[in-house]
């Protein structure tokens, strides 16, 4: 039994450092300087310019699903989970978020808090403040173990800010 915990847990942590979780959260590892720049950054709440509100249903769809935003802006994004089960809305590339996905399905009570992301219990509501610092597009989705493959999922459209 001890050899199977040493090797799940060592299987996880390998999964995570690979994954590239925020340094700031409870997962191993930690994102880089150039994955940080493909999303974003953590905002200030102090500075958000617009809050969005999402709804996570437990039909396993985001509303609003597709989001646009202007490049620099900081918005804060309030979170409602209007179903019973727990969804999460986590911002990333596709790839990070596909593989973060596949930790997931593999160790489905793993826990974590970064800036980026949100989990919360059905009923609940949170928040994500976030600045976007690059244009082009923002992937988001539910990576709780099915969610994903069902379809919940969205972007977020960064748009250049006229010259």
């Amino acid at each position: 039994m001890k050899h199977v915990l040493r090797n799940t847990a060592l299987a996880a942590l390998t999964a995570l450092a690979a994954v590239g979780a925020s340094a700031s959260g409870t997962h191993a590892g930690g994102h880089g300087h150039d994955a940080d720049e493909a999303i974003g950054k953590p905002g200030v709440a102090s500075k958000a310019t617009r809050t969005i509100n999402v709804d996570m249903t437990d039909s396993m769809r985001f509303t609003p699903a597709d989001i646009t935003v202007k490049q620099g802006e900081t918005v804060r994004f309030v979170i409602k989970n209007s179903g019973q089960i727990k969804h999460e809305l986590v911002l990333g590339t596709e790839k990070e978020l596909k593989e973060h996905y596949e930790v997931m399905k593999k160790n489905p009570e793993m826990e974590h808090a970064d800036p980026n992301m949100v989990t919360l219990a059905g009923g609940k509501t949170g928040e994500i403040v976030w600045q976007f610092t690059k244009a082009g597009k923002v992937d988001f989705a539910c990576l709780q173990p099915g969610h994903y493959d069902a379809g919940m999922k969205g972007a977020v459209k960064v748009t250049t800010v006229g010259k």
